[in-house]
């Protein structure tokens, strides 16, 4: 039995991963859960699978929570994800959302513990740093997001063969095809209906303004150690190839499904097995009887540009592209900036950035708090 400390359990990745525990008791349980402010479906989740200890973002949360549940032993904060992440399992599933998502991360390396990642600001921010604890310590990290579990299936068999190019596929969110005018009138309503894919509402904004591809290619870069001028997307707003992988011999292997994120988490969760998926197959004479691919325009979607720039100059500069774009995603949601202010100020605050290199874990957090305090500064000027 595989016993997995899931971090981010209510979130849509963590509910979908604890959907693949229930169908599967006899080959998984939980040591740990975590959440942010959902503590009526984390005390419902900690009912249903039993974890040795839970966090909560607050210590209030907790002691509410502590009372209900005397079997399981509570812990908050930044110190309660870690906890988390460094507590006995097979695995840590790292379904957090954001930057939060990182400490946890290089905790549970320190501890020796497999990682499924979700997580992309892990790589986006410290791809340098994790890869290099992991390598030190033997830890494998399984990708989660769609696109790299896709990579990853595609390479297995030819770890040894030579990589000319990766393939990241986008559905291009739903605005593609518009023009720079149009975007700058796009509601919030507008921007979270995603036309394929069912996620949480920061993703779906990083998806629309396409961030969430610039973010992709930082993390396949550390993942997959390629050089991010070696990393093509593709808009293929059918959502069925989920990438590919392009070897020296001019061979192209991809991994082809349904948009389904159980698919993904499942592969990580299981692998090297893979385990039964009762959801539907591809219809090959409907759906996928016809698939498109196209360029992305970098310049209505500047994020990409954006991320692929700050990927090059390396050091701190994708950890406060990164920073900023989480507040601003905020900011969005929240009603305070408009969709086309989101590229904007990212780029603005990367001009203004000093950054630095040989960088440890501190300096990292370090240009993240600074970021998120001199977006919050100019916004408010």
């Amino acid at each position: 039995m595989k016993k997995i400390s899931l971090l981010g359990s209510t979130g849509s990745i963590g509910t979908q991963c604890l959907e693949i525990i229930r169908e599967n008791r006899s080959e998984y349980s939980v040591a740990a859960l975590t959440c942010g402010s959902n503590v009526n479906l984390l005390s419902r989740q900690i009912e249903e699978f039993n974890p040795e200890i839970a966090v909560t973002a607050n210590e209030s949360d907790a002691a509410e929570l502590a009372k209900k549940h005397r079997n399981v032993e509570f812990f908050w904060g930044r110190e309660g994800l870690i906890q988390a992440a460094k507590i006995e399992s097979d695995l840590v599933m790292n379904a957090l959302v954001g930057m939060r998502g990182m400490e946890p991360t290089y905790y549970a390396i320190q501890e020796g513990r497999s990682i499924a990642l979700a997580n992309k600001e892990t790589l986006v921010a410290g791809g340098e740093i994790i890869m290099a604890e992991a390598l030190k310590k033997g830890v494998s990290i399984l990708p989660v997001d769609s696109e790299h579990s896709a990579v990853f299936q595609s390479l297995e068999g030819n770890q040894n063969r030579k990589i000319k190019k990766i393939l990241l596929t986008a559905s291009g969110g739903p605005f593609r095809g518009f023009t720079k005018e149009q975007l700058s009138n796009v509601t919030l309503e507008q921007a979270l209906k995603h036309p394929n894919w069912s996620m949480g509402k920061k993703i779906t904004i990083d998806s629309a303004t396409m961030m969430n591809k610039g973010l992709e290619v930082i993390e396949a870069k550390w993942l997959f150690d390629v050089d991010v001028k070696d990393i093509t997307i593709l808009v293929h707003p059918q959502s069925i190839l989920h990438s590919a992988v392009e070897f020296e011999d001019g061979a192209v292997i991809g991994q082809m499904g349904v948009a389904d994120m159980r698919i993904p988490i499942s592969f990580a969760m299981a692998y090297p097995q893979r385990l039964y998926n009762p959801k539907d197959s591809i219809d090959f004479f409907g759906q996928a009887s016809k698939m498109t691919f196209e360029k992305p325009d970098l310049e209505v979607f500047q994020c990409i540009r954006i991320a692929y720039e700050a990927s090059e100059a390396g050091g701190t500069y994708p950890a406060v592209m990164n920073a900023a774009n989480e507040v601003l995603v905020e900011l969005f949601l929240n009603g305070k900036i408009k969709f086309t202010d989101i590229p904007k100020y990212i780029q603005i605050i990367l001009d203004l950035h000093k950054p630095a290199y040989n960088i440890k874990l501190e300096d990292i957090l370090e240009a993240d708090r600074n970021a998120r305090t001199e977006v919050l500064r100019i916004i408010s000027d």
